[in-house]
């Protein structure tokens, strides 16, 4: 038998280890002081976002009742890969020297 809720603790453990690579990328771009020069930080800030709403959803559906659990793993899960798509796209934007 499979578990109802086996998501939600993996999107909680890769959201949150993000979320820490979002902001050691922050503090680094403010440190070098580009962030006023590229779009990199709004980027990462919105990824950041993305993450913390994730890891927020994903630790509240370990917690909450089962209907409710689901629907919020599954918000979870999408809010997590739009954070991932974002960040993913910062990073192939910025290796292809596009973003300024």
């Amino acid at each position: 038998m499979v578990e109802e809720n086996q998501k939600s603790p993996h999107i909680l453990n890769a959201s949150s280890n993000l979320l820490g690579l979002c902001f050691v990328v922050l503090t680094s771009l403010k440190l070098l002081r580009v962030s006023q020069r590229t779009l990199i930080d709004e980027f990462t800030s919105g990824a950041t976002l993305l993450f913390m709403i994730s890891c927020i959803l994903s630790f509240l559906s370990i917690r909450g009742s089962l209907k409710r659990s689901r629907r919020l793993e599954n918000v979870a899960d999408i809010i997590f890969l739009c954070g991932l798509g974002l960040l993913f796209l910062t990073a192939l934007l910025f290796s292809l020297n596009i973003i300024s």
